[in-house]
This record gives structure tokens, sequence and C-alpha cells, in this order.
């Protein structure tokens, strides 16, 4: 196997994906439009690339697999605008190409299950822009193409221990919301095991085994750390912002059967508890 990948917007779980990758002898290639961060990378050893059309397509000359995880803004995808003929181009010479995509593709189900095969009906912009990006790379013929849908990201840097110590963590409770998580260690050996055992065409969902109320996260980790939880707020009354609220807006279980049967995937953290565990205990061992 051929060992470079190009990781189109090389965030947060791209980065924890290179964490895995670098020491295995693969070569990844980070763009970024911050001087800054091509310097964090490099010293991450990942080869910084500045978000510019003929470098991107030049690099795309050079690799053998490409995780694109920018999202799509107001204009669409912001990976296709820079590349997306280059890609079409290359196509057939790809072993594998990664789309980091939303579970908000499938719009609120009122609580109840979904997986791969539940019909898309994004109720929000963000899930439908989400949705279009996921078809605009689609049409793209022979492009060995793998659609991984992501729940609510949480792990090193960001999760609930932040807000809680900061004390803007929130409570807020609307009856029969749930929502599903997945730990970014556990984004990276997902999208591993699907470079390892390429299926061109696959969508899978990224998610824990137990999808929960947000509230039980915010208490569970005000728990863990010995302080106060905040008080519980009714959603009906609660001053929210737009995108805050938005996010109540859908309800849903989301099934992760696939990534265990079909990539043999045995999660880290199969839940939050032993997610939230593990980041405090990491941050003991740091310290």
């Amino acid at each position: 196997m051929t060992k470079r990948l190009l990781s189109l917007g090389h965030g947060y779980s791209a980065q924890a994906l290179a964490r895995q990758l670098l020491p295995q002898g693969w070569t990844v290639i980070g763009t970024t439009r911050d001087p800054a961060k091509a310097e964090r990378f490099r010293a991450e050893g990942v080869v910084p690339l500045l978000w510019d059309r003929m470098a991107v397509e030049e690099a795309l000359g050079r690799v053998s697999h490409v995780l694109i995880s920018a999202g799509p803004d107001s204009d669409g995808d912001p990976s296709l605008r820079l590349c997306g003929p280059a890609m079409a181009e290359r196509a057939a010479q790809l072993d594998w190409v990664g789309y980091l995509s939303t579970t908000g593709v499938y719009g609120d189900h009122g609580g109840g299950w979904v997986d791969e095969d539940t019909p898309l009906t994004p109720g929000t912009r963000r899930g439908a822009m989400r949705l279009a990006a996921e078809d605009a790379w689609r049409a793209i013929p022979d492009l060995p193409l793998h659609i991984f849908r992501l729940a609510g990201i949480y792990g090193p840097g960001r999760g609930p221990f932040a807000k809680v110590r900061a004390g803007t963590a929130r409570r807020i409770v609307k009856p029969g919301q749930v929502f599903s998580r997945i730990h970014v260690e556990d984004i990276a050996q997902v999208l591993e095991a699907s470079i390892r055992q390429p299926d061109p065409g696959a969508i899978y969902n990224l998610c824990d085994d137990d999808p929960a109320p947000p509230q039980e996260v915010i208490l569970h980790a005000a728990e863990l750390l010995g302080v106060t939880p905040p008080p519980e707020e009714p959603f009906e009354s609660a001053e929210m912002g737009a995108m805050a609220r938005s996010f109540y807006a859908e309800s849903k279980r989301v099934s992760n059967r696939r990534i265990k049967e079909e990539l043999g995937v045995r999660l880290y953290y199969p839940d939050y508890r032993a997610g939230l565990a593990a980041l405090l205990a990491a941050e003991g061992d740091a310290g």
C-alpha cells in the first residue's frame, strides 16, 4: 500500500488520524489557510500545504489517499471548489477517499434509531448542506469514496470539562432529547480501519453505543470534577442563540453496527462515561 495521505482541511479529527498513521511510516500532507498552523503541523510531522489551487492539485498527483474534512460554507463545499476537477481527473488512480459528513443528514427522528439505510431528511440548513456535499462527491465517476457520518465529537481539548470549569456549561432539558457522540480517537481508528479495508461507495455512522440526553453528560462531567453542576433549565424558556437552539431541533439514536460488523471496530470508548474518565485520567498523567 502506498502511504501518502492528503488531508483537505486538516482539523481536529484529521489530526487524530495523522497521529495514528505517522508512526506507521505514512506521509501526511495537511492543508491550512494559516501560516502559524503550518508551523505547528510541521512540528507534529505533518507536511503543511497552504490552501492554494495549484499547490493542492500538484499534491494530488503524489498521494494515494485523500481525507476531506473541510465543512461546507454558504457557497457549498470548499474542497470541491478548490480541486473538484483535479480530483475527477485523478479519481481512478486514488486508492481511498474519505469524506467526513454528519449524522445531521438524517434529520429528526423523535429519539428513534437510524442507520446508514435510513432515508435522508435533514431538518437544518447545516444538515442540508452536508447532504448536498455528499451528493456532489458521490457524483464524481470512479472516485473511491467512503462517507463517514459523525455524531457529536469530543476528546482532548474539546468536550464538557472546559465548559464546566469555565462556568459556561448549561443543563438544558428537553424531554425525550438524546444525542449520539464519538470520541476523536475512535474516529481515527474507524478511518484507519476503512483505509485498510477499502469499500468504495460505503457509508458509515461514527458514534458510540450510548445515545444520551445532553444534561446527563454535563452532570457526569461535573461529578467527575467534583464541582457543583449547573442547574437544569427547561428548553422552552432557556435563552440561547439560533445555532445552539438548532442542535435541539433533532433527536435520534444512531446505530454504529456497520463499523463493527464490516470494519471489525471495537470502540475504545463505547460511552461518554468511559471517554470522559479517560480524558480526566490523561490530564492527571500530563500534570
